[in-house]
């Protein structure tokens, strides 16, 4: 099972969460920022029915996997504030 980290940051003169290298969109305030990446993180994990997706690799070939609820990642929400 794969890891997803939502940090919460200062940004672009407010608040913001970053998954990786990508930040979300400004926020007012670091309570705003950190209930979006609560509501990010939780939708991330709900379960979901089983179904086929169909992506396009980076070189171009197409490739069509099943996943399942076993398939979310674990989801962390990073907030130095709590």
């Amino acid at each position: 099972m794969s890891e997803v980290n939502y940090h919460v940051v200062e940004h672009d003169g407010g608040w913001a969460y970053k998954v990786g290298d990508v930040f979300s969109e400004t926020f007012a305030t670091h309570d705003q920022a950190a209930a979006a990446a609560r509501d990010a993180a939780s939708r991330q994990m709900q379960d979901a029915d089983a179904t086929d997706i169909l992506y396009q690799d980076a070189d171009g070939r197409w490739h069509k996997d099943h996943t399942g609820p076993a398939d979310h990642p674990h989801v962390n929400v990073d907030d130095p504030a709590v």
